[in-house]
């Protein structure tokens, strides 16, 4: 088939779209004390300022999918691009805790239209041999933004104000507009009926899913809140998935999930993805609460993973062609896994050397891996369902995600409890903050020391809990994804490249 003749600059449009989702993100995590200070945002506000945008962003991954695969997935991601701009100009001048949350819900919105569609892009304008560099750029460049987030958050709150880390996702949206418009050619599914109900149930059942994440480590597993959002999810998603058998237009074609590579892709995944969730939530507390680094010396410690990332991220894209896709996969994760292994052996008395080889070992590793499972999922999906299948790669991702940072948020919670002295105040034995807090204002100094052996013992058991789960999925790569020397060879239709539409 032909190729696009504008391919590698529709490749930098979709690059810089996906890059404007996740900094937004990651800069939120150093916005929030000046947010609370001049907002005077309270525990319960930051928190809904927090997970708004992944409640709705989550909850409307499949349906957007499945509306860019019916109605375009141009049309669809210009549309997100122009709500997530409008959005983020609402957060940056808001001038209340309601207001910035309603402007997060709103980029959430925006974010969930965007995401699907620059994947779904990707695979419909690049053919099989070209398609593993591609994708590698466009995870590369999520690593970027993963990594280079918080150190931008800081940069732009130290010279502007916190609204600034909003402001800069407009004009990034309005240059991807019209470079969308002017390069980018449409492309759809063929028409389908939609199915109304299993919209309503995934997003109703994702939404159900990730809230119940979210109130687990604070409400407990036993609470009323807890159980009954389980209990909706549970119920929602298994009617969306018997609604999906039984209909004649499914939202997502279960006979996907017959495809040995596309399964094992996805549950390798939601392993990996879990590990990587939970360690930027651990490991950024661990690093200045336990080696006492400053936000951005923290920022600065994942560089290093950046880097390696960026580099073997391309290695991977060459060598993809001669390596099978489940053993590049595979030896990506054992890598992976070595990495949580050095973090398991940090002690307070470590500086930047031992974290900075740990982060070196992790971005080869995902360099590696990333790419190769997402591209061997992406090319089991045929094209006319490339847009709920872009979905549902990003909402495994972000499933996974989300269950790390609960599960093992709950792991690290639990073990620091557990290797507190019993005689600490009770405000000191429930987190590292609180004690550092309650030694902060009585002095006591052997409290500091105690919290932190008690919290460098929580993190290591932390980061074994993920070092498995990586092993696993390595474990599972192997076993499942045995269809073929490479991904494209899985027995799925390969994309095409659709016609490009006339510019107006």
């Amino acid at each position: 088939m032909e190729r696009h003749p504008q391919r590698w600059l529709i490749l930098v449009v979709l690059c810089l779209s996906s890059l404007v989702l996740v900094i937004d993100n990651m800069v939120l995590t150093v916005s929030i004390p000046p947010i609370a200070e001049d907002l005077k945002a309270g525990a319960q506000d930051i928190q809904w300022i927090i997970d708004s945008y992944i409640l709705v962003f989550a909850g409307l991954l499949l349906t957007s999918g499945s509306l860019s695969d019916r109605f375009g997935r141009r049309k669809v991601m210009i549309v997100g691009l122009a709500l997530f701009g409008a959005a983020s100009l609402v957060a940056a001048y808001a001038g209340s805790p309601g207001e910035l949350i309603a402007g997060r819900v709103l980029m959430g919105v925006g974010g969930a239209l965007v995401m699907p569609s620059t994947l779904s892009i990707l695979i419909t304008v690049f053919d099989d041999e070209e398609r593993p560099k591609a994708i590698a750029a466009w995870t590369a460049v999520a690593m970027v933004g993963l990594v280079g987030g918080p150190v931008l958050g800081g940069a732009l709150i130290a010279h502007f104000w916190w609204g600034a880390v909003f402001l800069l996702n407009v004009p990034i949206a309005a240059v991807a507009i019209v470079a969308a418009v002017l390069l980018m050619p449409e492309s759809k599914g063929p028409w389908r009926r939609p199915d109304l109900l299993g919209m309503v149930l995934s997003m109703v059942g994702m939404t159900a899913l990730v809230w119940s994440i979210i109130v687990l480590p604070q409400d407990g597993f036993t609470s009323a809140s807890t159980l009954g959002a389980l209990a909706l999810a549970v119920a929602s998603l298994v009617g969306f998935a018997v609604r999906q058998v039984r209909t004649d237009s499914p939202m997502v074609p279960i006979k996907l999930f017959r495809n040995r590579v596309f399964t094992g892709a996805s549950f390798s995944l939601i392993l990996l993805t879990f590990a990587t969730g939970g360690l930027m939530l651990v490991l950024t507390q661990y690093l200045q609460f336990v080696l006492e680094f400053s936000p951005t010396d923290t920022g600065l410690a994942f560089i290093p993973l950046a880097i390696a990332s960026l580099v073997f991220n391309a290695l991977g894209a060459v060598l993809g062609k001669k390596v099978p896709a489940r053993v590049f996969t595979s030896i990506g994760m054992l890598i992976i896994a070595g990495g949580f292994g050095l973090l398991a052996t940090l002690s307070v008395g470590d500086g930047f050397t031992k974290v900075s080889l740990a982060m070196l070992v992790l971005g080869i590793g995902s360099g590696l891996a990333m790419p190769a499972a997402s591209n061997a999922l992406m090319s089991a999906i045929p094209s006319e369902h490339a847009g709920v299948g872009s979905a549902l790669n990003d909402t495994i991702q972000q499933s996974g995600a989300a269950l790390g940072v609960a599960i093992l948020g709950t792991v690290l919670s639990s073990t620091y409890t557990g290797a507190m002295p019993a005689a600490a105040p009770a405000a000191a034995r429930h987190d590292i903050t609180g004690a550092l807090a309650v030694a902060g204002s009585t002095g006591d100094g052997g409290l500091v020391a105690a919290a932190r052996e008690a919290f460098n013992t929580a993190t290591s058991t932390t980061f074994t809990a993920g070092g498995i789960a990586v092993v696993a999925a390595a474990a599972l790569t192997l076993v499942l994804m045995r269809d073929g020397r490479k991904t494209a060879g899985t027995g799925a239709e390969p994309p095409a490249v659709p016609e490009a539409e006339p510019v107006a």
